[in-house]
């Protein structure tokens, strides 16, 4: 890893003349970052870093997530939670189920199964994506808290839909009443622990003397201790980032004098820039596998370009139907029960809800873990 010292140092003068260019432009720098990333792949001799899924994941989300919790309003949460955990759960096992059956019927050799593991690793929005595409975009409020907190929680309910097509992959079994029960233990476990977690760490800090740095770097360990301890027990990092996150946000007053307060903001807000810097144009860093496997699988690149589009268009369709859907029944059930928006939303607000999306960090730490080979070779 020293040896690809220099190299990162390039990449982070390069990750600033792109963001001081995209700001210059005015348009988001993840994507500038991404097309960035993808113009320093094809430069000669440029070093490959080979990403380690698990490390991706440990060392990007658990601190990225935790920050965009602190940023979401927990009232504004609740007045949009229908829709929010509608799109959450409900819409990413529908877009599964589409991708599943369209690589079904138009990818050679590819069983529901697979379609299904597909579906689970491009199934949920990217919070670290969504949080920082919404910085650049003026959009309603309401808007941007829907699509923020959808984020955050939909990486439960796609990993779980992931976790079992590659049982299915790999044993030919599947079992819905495990199905059912372990869904629940994922989601609901990986809200206590970092509940459990958030707790303590609150509670130490009350009763043991600290100082603004202790404080600080007690909130960089928080992320990582929920993630890690979660995953550890087989349940939701990300869900217990979040719910660990929302508890010390509710609390944090109790827990961080404003002068502490005041540096740890300036501190996450340097953190969050080189972690975004670097996760986006990591992104655009993966393509030289992504060709390499495509080259081995005996696959063109058009054709593999063809069928990248074909679920690109299809997780978007099944988004807007989905969004249009929320759309018409909120207009149908506002005569009947209680809804946060009585208004008529037009067809625009629908639209952009539907096309904010975007796919991330997450997607691709869980395609790379897919193994290349079974257990019996």
């Amino acid at each position: 890893m020293v040896q690809y010292f220099p190299y990162l140092l390039l990449l982070m003068v390069a990750i600033m003349l792109l963001i001081m260019f995209a700001n210059r432009l005015k348009v988001a720098y993840p994507i500038l970052l991404v097309l960035g990333g993808l113009a320093i792949s094809f430069i000669p001799n440029v070093p490959t870093i080979t990403l380690n899924p698990d490390l991706v994941l440990i060392i990007f989300l658990p601190p990225l997530l935790y920050a965009d919790v602190f940023s979401l309003s927990l009232k504004e949460m609740w007045k949009w939670r229908r829709i929010i955990f509608s799109f959450a759960f409900i819409v990413v096992f529908i877009t599964a189920a589409a991708v599943a059956w369209v690589a079904n019927m138009v990818f050679p050799g590819f069983s529901l199964a697979l379609g299904f593991l597909l579906g689970g690793v491009i199934g949920s929005t990217d919070a670290v994506s969504a949080s920082t595409i919404m910085k650049f975009v003026k959009v309603p409020k309401r808007i941007s808290t829907i699509i923020e907190s959808e984020s955050l929680l939909n990486d439960a309910s796609s990993l779980i839909v992931f976790r079992f097509a590659a049982l299915v992959v790999t044993t030919g079994q599947l079992v819905w009443t495990d199905i059912a029960l372990n869904f629940l233990w994922v989601a609901i476990g990986g809200t206590l622990i970092g509940l459990a977690v958030a707790w303590v760490m609150r509670k130490l800090n009350k009763f043991f003397p600290t100082d603004a740095n202790m404080d600080i770097i007690l909130t960089f360990i928080a992320p990582y201790i929920m993630y890690i301890v979660a995953n550890e027990m087989g349940v939701s990092g990300v869900l217990a980032v979040v719910a660990g996150g929302m508890y010390m946000s509710f609390h944090i007053t109790s827990i961080l004098a404003a002068s502490t307060y005041n540096k740890a903001v300036a501190v996450w807000d340097i953190l969050g820039f080189v972690l975004n810097g670097l996760a986006f144009m990591l992104i655009g860093l993966a393509l030289p596998d992504v060709l390499e496997s495509i080259e081995a699988e005996g696959m063109s690149l058009a054709t593999a370009t063809n069928y990248g589009l074909l679920i690109t268009g299809v997780v978007v369709g099944v988004r807007l139907l989905s969004s249009y859907g929320a759309l018409l029944i909120t207009q149908v059930m506002k005569h009947f029960i209680t809804v946060a928006d009585r208004r008529n939303l037009g067809f625009r607000l629908p639209l952009v809800l539907g096309w904010a999306g975007m796919r991330g960090v997450l997607s691709l730490a869980v395609a790379l873990s897919i193994p290349l080979t079974l257990e019996n070779g």
